[in-house]
């Protein structure tokens, strides 16, 4: 095809990882319907025990995902930003608000070592560095009520536990919502970005000047 390359954007180890969490998130969400009562298929204590062991299971997998990326360098992908960050930004609002319904090319293209816009940074760091580390702790904490009686008197109880580990279970399905939507958008066809998190590959088109230097953290 004219005009475009095929570069490996992602390594083998980052899409088994993608997907292994992914897996996790859903089966968390899952059981955790159950367990609110709005389904019933495991039935509740079945609900329970297996929305725990998947809860240990993804705080393992995070872990693991935090090590990769700061022994490969990969960080770099969420935190690195050019210096144009707050102009890339708006371009990318004003694509998905119009651009995108018009035809008109990405605002920032992919790259093997740039490869989330800056909307999708943002995301990612309050993803990572805020709802997930709330997930993890209302949950242990909940968890761990018989174990640590002095933790649940000292955050508020089951009270205040609850919804807010109920919250950020409802911000989780909206970001599963909303990022395989955008998922269709990032590519040049609608499953580009899915089949590219599958085969570890994708078409680009090729910048011979970058729109902005990165900064290295």
């Amino acid at each position: 095809m004219s005009g475009v390359e095929r570069v490996k954007i992602y390594s083998g180890y980052e899409r088994l990882w993608h997907w292994v969490q992914a897996g996790s998130v859903m089966v968390l969400l899952a059981t955790g319907l159950e367990v609110r009562g709005v389904v019933s298929v495991l039935g509740f204590r079945g609900a329970v025990r297996l929305h725990e062991v998947m809860g240990f299971f993804l705080i393992g997998n995070a872990f693991l995902g935090l090590f990769y990326f700061l022994t490969s360098g990969a960080i770099r992908q969420y935190v690195a930003a050019p210096r144009d960050f707050a102009t890339l930004a708006v371009r990318q609002v004003l694509y998905y608000a119009r651009g995108i319904f018009r035809g008109e090319p990405h605002p920032v293209e992919r790259t093997p070592r740039a490869r989330l816009n800056p909307l999708q940074k943002i995301v990612y760091v309050g993803i990572l560095n805020v709802l997930l580390p709330l997930q993890i702790l209302t949950g242990l904490a909940i968890w761990g009520l018989e174990r640590w009686p002095g933790v649940e008197r000292a955050v508020g109880g089951l009270d205040v536990l609850v919804p807010v580990h109920a919250l950020g279970s409802w911000l989780f399905a909206t970001f599963v919502v909303a990022h395989v939507y955008l998922t269709t958008t990032a590519g040049r066809r609608p499953l580009s970005g899915i089949r590219a998190m599958v085969t570890g590959w994708d078409e680009v088109e090729p910048h011979p000047a970058p729109t902005g230097k990165e900064v290295t953290p």
